[in-house]
């Protein structure tokens, strides 16, 4: 949540903010809910002072007044508990602010590409899409997940689902060695703690699955588990930052994102991924920003994959992100650029809602900010990978990088020819 303190001295930039990222809040009822509460917290505080006043046996007359004042307590607080509730719920609608250098805009066509890295791929010949692939190559089963689970999961075979191993093990390599410590998450979270993120597990809009009769959901990310992992929490400054990789599998409804734009393994109801994770104080949380989004670019590139960086406006921003930035790999199956990873600095946004601290050498304590990053999201990799390292007879080769964790192989064939092969080796 935002700073309640900013928000009381600051409504005006709040609103332009809100309209900025648009957002729809009502910042003057909030406002007058705010000054409400207060009078009435202060009114129901009086109160009890007053009934806490009598000592030992009261008097008839002391009675008569004790049951007036219980009487105005209990009708209070059950409008406090009414205004509170309102007053709640507008507060964690309002977004974070905004980084001063995010660019202004409606939505993602208003994105700034800040970096472009390589060149998309020049075929001399008709190019397939990953859907396609995946059948001819017998890598992706899609109609059989159907079957199983419903529309929207799928099977990796073969080649692919060493090729997810890989990726996995490459990801929590590379990232481990820049001083991030792995970690395997659940993959299911309590409301409090999907709420402290900044994720509604309930409600008609949701993207999220829940367990019913219970307060768990299944995760979309694992930013949700490593955002509780230090709940409630004080952490001292000479521990920080503390810096996580952390594997999970992932959940989400994407409801509404059927369609051509989503086909294939783009928008799909299960994946994994690797998510790093930051803990930093206030001054060093931009820095480590810059650290997490070099540290995507450089696993794109060493997987040759040609991509592009954006700095995502303001109106494509979520609600607890102060400044985002995506990564954009090219994708033949969509004739350009899709987000394959993405980054955001969420301040204290989050540690807010989590009540997740930073101990000062001085002990003063004050809220920490949390950032996230995609390391590797297995879905929208194999996507890339297969549709830019097609070969004109068909196969795949693999990112020289993935190699010595596939076992040696180097390309994926399709498999009328790893039967000849067989043949030609008896």
């Amino acid at each position: 949540m935002l700073d309640i303190k900013y928000i009381r001295e600051n409504p005006e930039k709040v609103k332009e903010n809100n309209k900025n990222r648009g957002v729809k809040v009502d910042v003057d009822r909030f406002l007058e809910l705010d000054n409400k509460r207060a009078e009435l917290i202060k009114e129901v505080d009086i109160l009890r002072a007053e009934k806490n006043k009598f000592k030992g046996k009261p008097t008839d007359k002391e009675l008569a007044e004790l049951k007036k004042t219980k009487e105005k307590e209990e009708k209070l607080a059950k409008e406090l508990g009414k205004i509170e509730k309102e007053w709640s719920t507008i507060w964690k609608s309002i977004p974070n602010i905004t980084h001063p250098k995010s660019p202004i805009g409606k939505d993602d066509s208003e994105n700034k590409e800040i970096e472009v890295h390589g060149k998309s791929p020049k075929f001399d010949f008709k190019p397939k899409t990953h859907e396609e692939l995946g059948k001819s190559l017998d890598l992706i089963d899609f109609e059989k997940a159907a079957q199983v689970a419903g529309s929207k999961f799928y099977y990796l075979k073969n080649e692919a689902a060493l090729l997810e191993f890989a990726l996995i093990q490459y990801t929590m390599a590379k990232i481990r060695h820049r001083g991030f410590t792995p970690i395997i998450t659940p993959d299911v979270a309590r409301e409090e703690v999907l709420e402290g993120v900044g994720f509604s597990p309930r409600g008609k809009e949701t993207q999220v699955y829940y367990v019913e009769n219970s307060d768990l959901s299944m995760i979309g990310t694992a930013e949700i588990t490593m955002g509780g992992y230090h709940m409630n929490e004080v952490i001292k400054e000479k521990d920080l930052p503390l810096k996580y990789v952390a594997f999970s599998h992932c959940f989400r409804t994407e409801a509404g994102t059927y369609g051509r734009h989503s086909a294939g393994l783009y928008r799909v109801h299960q994946f994994s991924k690797v998510e790093m994770f930051v803990f930093s104080t206030p001054e060093e949380s931009e820095k480590a920003h810059e650290e997490i989004k070099n540290i995507e670019v450089e696993i794109f590139e060493e997987l040759g994959i040609p991509f592009r960086v954006v700095d995502i406006c303001t109106g494509d921003l979520g609600g607890p992100a102060y400044r985002k930035y995506d990564l954009e790999g090219w994708m033949t199956s969509k004739g350009g650029w899709s987000e394959v990873t993405s980054t955001s600095n969420t301040t204290d946004y989050q540690a807010r809602r989590l009540n997740i601290k930073v101990e000062r050498k001085n002990g003063k304590k004050e809220l920490l900010h949390m950032l996230n990053g995609t390391g590797i999201a297995i879905s929208r990799a194999l996507i890339v990978i297969l549709e830019n390292y097609q070969q004109k007879d068909g196969s795949v080769k693999i990112p020289e990088v993935l190699q010595q964790y596939m076992g040696g192989i180097k390309e994926i064939n399709p498999p009328s020819r790893k039967a000849t092969e067989g043949r030609g080796r008896r």
